[in-house]
């Protein structure tokens, strides 16, 4: 008996342990706005500063893909398609060695009951603290598709391109002053 009851306080301690170690993100997917922000502030920090990885996961249906474009060595027009996990392994070290910061400039935003369009145009630093680090070491667009479910925004593609030389923003994509 003695046992048995030992056995089900230490279950229900790890139990009790294991909820106080759950994170709340609810609040960062309620709007289109906090989900969008949400996005933007997970994948920024300085040089040397880990990304909140279980957050970002939390921003993205369970389908998600995260599709950057550009062009092969020969030309072509080219996309690849990664998950969350893809991003975070591919781009992870990346990010805490270097440093990057992506500020949204302008958005546009076109839904139509629970779907969600984003054209957000952004800018990127390696550092927001450095004084020399003034102009953007790159520039442009994500097209971001969401969904509501009527509880939470969830993130279900985003596909982007950097502007170039040979595709430079449109204006109707930059603030407007």
């Amino acid at each position: 008996m003695k046992s048995k009851l030992t056995t089900l306080l230490l279950a229900l301690t790890l139990s009790i342990s294991a909820q106080e170690d759950t994170k709340d993100y609810s609040k960062q997917v309620t709007t289109l706005d906090s989900t969008i922000e949400t996005l933007y502030t997970v994948i920024s920090g300085d040089a040397g500063v880990e990304r909140n990885w279980e957050l970002f996961r939390y921003l993205f249906h369970k389908d998600a893909k995260l599709i950057p474009s550009g062009k092969t060595k020969d030309g072509k027009h080219t996309a690849r398609y990664m998950t969350p996990d893809d991003y975070i392994n591919n781009s992870g070290n990346w990010l805490y060695n270097n440093g990057f910061h992506e500020i949204e400039l302008h958005r546009e935003v076109h839904s139509f009951g629970n779907i969600t369009q984003v054209f957000s145009t952004y800018e990127s630093y390696k550092s927001l603290q450095d004084k020399n680090d003034k102009e953007p070491f790159m520039r442009g667009i994500n097209s971001i598709q969401l969904m509501n479910d009527g509880e939470r925004w969830w993130i279900i593609n985003i596909f982007w391109m950097q502007e170039s030389e040979g595709h430079p923003i449109p204006e109707a994509y930059l603030p407007k002053n």
